[in-house]
């Protein structure tokens, strides 16, 4: 008999003004019970707003700290110094992008987003199979040699966060009636993407106004399954709530902002919807955060998961992988990448 998701999931969304704060900490470490209740809390944010806190993560603020320096010390170099790490040297779009170089909500945007940023991920050598084929964002990470210890620290938080990402979709699992493994096949060489970013302080017009033609990063939801984000103290992130109105992410000391992305709203037909989201970085002051992306492997299926279907409902998306669907919104907000990207299936008949 196929399981049922919980009512409880089922019902309507309720429109949050306030994003819930979970405590991970019993699932990491709690009895069944306690695991199946932090789960179901994730399972019931994600539900109601597409977003949650999570405390009881686990990581050392001391590793979250270095990391958030280190990133400091490179945006801190000169433009030229950091160009030696362009994104466009790299054949799999690793390495520092420019200010506006990115847009998230190009119909409303002309400039780009107000803000830079630096791509690490699965460092997969020359001789990787999926690297000999030449697939879109595989291949081998680029490091800056002018900040000593960027790399280290670097790799050092990608891999605990990782770690942390793998245990959330643990948690999504249980949450849906899943074997807690369900989702470990579909991220044996997941196409994960740890971005520092850089916002420098948002200014508006000669009125003081600021306007959504440019601001810190435009509205969107992520394009993957899950985001964890860790942010500094200066605030700047908004998430749309289920009743369309725009509530502040002010930071949580200790806690991650873990969200919903595209291809999990797929997986479960939107029971978890994706959720608009934007950054103005209206502080004064430079803002930094570090989002961690855990999208799945570049042939996991993207289509909905049986059990997410009431009695009667039909999928509302078609069938997809997951590498088809990132180079579709990567296409549309990376303006850089065009002509960068090659079809999958033709890439395989070659």
């Amino acid at each position: 008999m196929t399981p049922k998701i919980a009512p409880s999931l089922r019902a309507e969304r309720i429109p949050v003004e306030q994003i819930p704060v979970v405590d991970f900490e019993p699932f990491r470490g709690g009895g069944p019970e306690q695991r199946k209740q932090a789960a179901h809390e994730l399972a019931a944010a994600f539900r109601n707003v597409g977003f949650a806190y999570l405390a009881g993560h686990g990581l050392s603020q001391e590793l979250i700290d270095r990391t958030f320096a280190e990133a400091g010390r490179f945006f801190a170099l000169p433009r030229e110094k950091k160009a030696e790490v362009a994104v466009e040297k790299s054949s799999c779009d690793r390495g520092w992008f420019d200010i506006g170089m990115e847009n998230l909500d190009p119909d409303k945007q002309d400039q780009g987003d107000l803000k830079e940023g630096y791509r690490i991920g699965n460092d997969l050598g020359p001789d990787h199979p999926l690297v000999r084929r030449g697939l879109p964002f595989h291949g081998p990470n680029q490091w800056p040699t002018e900040v000593p210890g960027f790399r280290e620290a670097m790799e050092e938080y990608f891999e605990a966060v990782h770690g942390l990402a793998r245990q959330v979709t643990h948690a999504i699992a249980i949450a849906l009636e899943l074997p807690e493994d369900y989702f470990d096949a579909w991220f044996t060489t997941p196409m994960v993407i740890m971005s520092p970013l850089h916002y420098p302080p948002q200014t508006g017009s000669e009125s003081g106004e600021i306007s959504e033609a440019r601001i810190g990063a435009g509205a969107h939801s992520d394009y993957g399954c899950l985001a964890l984000l860790a942010q500094d103290d200066r605030g700047g992130l908004q998430v749309r709530n289920a009743a369309g109105q725009w509530i502040d992410a002010k930071p949580v000391p200790g806690a991650f902002v873990v969200n919903v992305g595209d291809m999990l709203a797929r997986w479960t037909n939107d029971l978890f919807p994706p959720t608009l989201h934007r950054v103005i970085n209206t502080s004064g002051a430079e803002r930094q955060s570090i989002p961690f992306f855990y999208d799945p492997n570049h042939d996991a299926p993207v289509e909905v998961i049986p059990t997410c279907l009431a009695d009667g409902e039909q999928p509302r998306y078609p069938p997809t992988t997951s590498l088809a669907h990132l180079q579709e919104r990567f296409g549309a907000t990376l303006p850089y990448l065009d002509g960068a990207l090659v079809d999958e299936e033709t890439e395989r008949s070659t």
